[in-house]
């Protein structure tokens, strides 16, 4: 039996078998992932909040693919430390940086060189939206509502409002608060919230700003009052307004901080698309939603998801953060 090709069949052939090659490198790089133990480089400290979801996530991605996912903490320079090695890393999906949006964010203008560009070395596969973060007041001030802060705080003059570090959204919430009501809040920078807290139940502090299972210490001990939350409103006291519900204009105050996962540039797509969809099953993990729901979190979105909201929100960002008229490093 004889077959007869023409010429545009011969061609449409050969395309076809030109695209071969690289499909297959596709799907193999998709069903050989991952052929051997994954590291999950967390670029804070061991016990933080960052640390616990890589370590939950981390455990429902071992089970799911059959590697071992090992979490090594790469702490530093705001997270520039961790990110700048996942960033020199093979892309090959077994590197994978687990941060918030400090590293994704801040670092763009906090620092001169920070290691790695976020848009030209990292793809950035699902992130877990921030929680509100209540903004607290000493029970001295006797402030109750954003309203009262803001004639608090006329009336004292200078206020001391704590962040835990510079830069931080609280620092940026301060700028904005200021502006916007002409005040002259203080921002007083700790290394991190434990000793910020610390500085609001000693009455170092007038005000103090984090997470809300952090500010248990300051909330369980009556020392302190929550009068506002930063963009979304926490669960756990659906009673207290966020900032733009009580008049605050700034467009910082509609974005949340975030927690994400990310892989060098050049990974293949088909591997960056199965890790996105892990983090998301991981959502339903008994031990992950423990997690999420010790920090009031909610849960991890997906590839295109992730990468919508960072996108919609990165300039305002940018915008805040820049306003803060800091030198870079």
């Amino acid at each position: 039996m004889s077959v007869r090709i023409n010429r545009r069949h011969f061609i449409a052939a050969g395309t076809a078998a030109a695209a071969m090659p690289l499909l297959a490198r596709s799907a193999s790089a998709q069903a050989a992932w991952p052929s051997r133990n994954i590291r999950m480089v967390c670029s804070y400290p061991a016990g933080g909040q960052t640390d616990l979801l890589a370590r939950a996530f981390g455990d429902f991605i071992s089970r799911q693919v059959g590697q071992t996912v090992v979490v090594e903490n790469k702490a530093g320079a705001s997270g520039s430390i961790g990110a700048a090695e996942v960033a020199r890393a093979a892309p090959d999906g077994h590197t994978i940086l687990c941060s918030i949006s400090t590293t994704y964010v801040m670092n763009r203008v906090m620092m001169k060189n920070p290691g790695y560009d976020m848009d030209r070395d990292l793809t950035l596969v699902s992130i877990i939206p921030g929680a509100g973060l209540p903004l607290v007041a000493s029970l001295a001030s006797g402030v109750k509502t954003l309203d009262d802060f803001v004639a608090f705080a006329r009336k004292k003059g200078q206020v001391n409002f704590g962040t835990y570090s510079a830069g931080s959204v609280p620092h940026m919430t301060i700028n904005e608060l200021n502006k916007q009501y002409d005040l002259k809040i203080e921002p007083i920078h700790y290394r991190g919230e434990a000793p910020m807290w610390t500085g609001l139940l000693d009455g170092t502090l007038d005000v103090a700003m984090g997470s809300y299972t952090a500010a248990q210490t300051v909330l369980q001990g009556n020392k302190g009052v929550v009068f506002a939350v930063h963009s979304k409103k926490v669960a756990a006291i659906p009673d207290i307004k966020t900032l733009p519900e009580q008049g605050a204009t700034s467009k910082f105050f509609t974005v949340s901080g975030f927690t994400g996962w990310a892989l060098p540039k050049a990974t293949p797509q088909p591997i960056v698309d199965r890790l996105a969809e892990l983090c998301v099953a991981a959502n339903g993990d008994p031990k992950v939603k423990e997690v999420l729901s010790t920090f009031v979190l909610d849960p991890a979105l997906g590839f295109k998801e992730s990468n919508a909201l960072y996108q919609r929100e990165l300039p305002t960002w940018i915008e805040s953060a820049q306003a803060l008229g800091l030198e870079p490093v």
